[in-house]
């Protein structure tokens, strides 16, 4: 979907209980830190204006294969085209990073990765919004969450890892079944507290937060051989030849 295709999908009342479920996720996980510089990608527009009173700055930066849209509606402009693998931003420049729509349509996850990696502050967090790859989001194309990479919870957890990240809590949204008729959106609510409850692995999206790694152990490749070499210059016993 192009940005213009995920905005319609937020206008619309399946999109504005995908909204709400997704906060509730967020703020599940989400923990306060002071005068942070919040960068969100992808489309992580919705939830932006949730948690920009607690910022020092914010920013919104939009994949360059989705399009990019104004950010906020009033005021200056905050929002950026770029590319996931190059983000116009220097080391260490942003508390923390919320990804939406973003990792599962990159073309290297990795890569994605280790290049928020790269701009976040050796404290920074990186949250997560992933499609699950058991949820019945994922299955349907009408969502924005039914296109691109969907994740497993395996997945996701040894790709963070893979990206020198420790993956930190992790909780689930989107219980409720995405269809548009308005007799059963009405009660998402109380689906989605049932479906958190009984089957929340068949939850439409995974919400996992992330710590930046900055050490990491490397294994040693095993040893060939157990010889021990002698120098050339040890001294040696010689016998003299005797006449």
């Amino acid at each position: 979907m192009d940005i213009v295709e995920i905005r319609s999908f937020y206008h619309s009342l399946l999109g504005e209980m995908a909204t709400r479920s997704i906060g509730m996720g967020l703020t599940r996980i989400w923990s306060p830190m002071p005068n942070e510089r919040l960068l969100g990608l992808g489309y992580a527009r919705p939830w932006l204006d949730r948690f920009e009173g607690d910022t020092e700055r914010t920013l919104s930066f939009m994949l360059a294969a989705q399009g990019a849209i104004k950010w906020p509606r009033n005021g200056p402009s905050r929002s950026a085209l770029v590319f996931d693998e190059e983000l116009p931003l220097p080391d260490s420049a942003i508390d923390r990073i919320l990804m939406v729509h973003a990792l599962e349509h990159a073309e290297n996850p990795r890569e994605t990765l280790m290049e928020a990696w790269r701009v976040l502050a050796p404290n920074g967090k990186l949250v997560l919004v992933v499609p699950n790859r058991r949820g019945m989001w994922a299955r349907f194309e009408h969502t924005p969450f039914g296109t691109g990479r969907p994740f497993s919870r395996g997945q996701i957890t040894k790709l963070l890892r893979e990206a020198n990240f420790t993956p930190g809590a992790m909780t689930e949204a989107l219980a409720f079944p995405p269809v548009r008729v308005r007799s059963l959106l009405r009660i998402s609510y109380q689906i989605e507290r049932m479906g958190l409850r009984f089957w929340p692995v068949f939850s439409g999206v995974l919400v996992i937060e992330a710590h930046k790694r900055m050490f990491q152990g490397l294994p040693v490749a095993a040893r060939q051989s157990r010889r021990v070499f002698v120098p050339v210059l040890a001294p040696q016993g010689a016998a003299r030849a005797i006449d």
